[in-house]
């Protein structure tokens, strides 16, 4: 941590693909949040090792040991920031009340948008490549209870 700057790692939809260049990008984070379709418990495992771990139970999870136990949404406080995080942004409870930033993935599509001074975030997927789209993840920043910055990381030619 530099000072109280809390740094947040914001991944989806690895899908039994932890990335050598993702894992090096969350190893200078304080925290690790999933949004789901993890598959391998053995990848959450990893990633517990670089920082504090949050993760949720995608809808390729259910069938896969030890990660099927996962919550399917998951509210916590970092650094005095409410999250509220699920795997699909359908599943998003209508009460957000103090809810400062939303996490979802499913769409393996990148997506930042503020409404209403609240964080709708997506990471997009970091895991294999589909629908053509490109390999991403999020690093957000936080300090004295606010999200001080938010920015999409993309990995070219990405080493599986």
């Amino acid at each position: 941590m530099n000072g109280n700057e809390i740094r947040i790692a914001v991944l989806s939809d690895t899908h039994g693909l932890l990335r050598r260049c993702v894992a090096a990008e969350v190893q200078d984070c304080d925290c690790i949040l999933h949004a789901g379709d993890i598959i391998r418990q053995s990848d959450l495992d990893e990633l517990a090792v670089y920082g504090n771990l949050y993760a949720v139970r995608g809808n390729n999870d259910i069938w896969m040991d030890g990660v099927r136990d996962l919550a399917g949404i998951l509210r916590f406080r970092i650094g005095g920031v409410s999250f509220c995080m699920v795997h699909d942004r359908r599943d998003v409870p209508r009460d957000l009340e103090g809810v400062d930033a939303v996490i979802y993935g499913h769409s393996h599509r990148y997506s930042e948008e503020w409404t209403g001074g609240r964080l709708w975030l997506n990471p997009g997927s970091c895991g294999r490549a589909r629908f053509g789209g490109e390999v991403t993840m999020a690093k957000m920043t936080l300090r004295d209870g606010r999200i001080t910055g938010v920015r999409k990381i993309e990995f070219e030619n990405a080493d599986e």
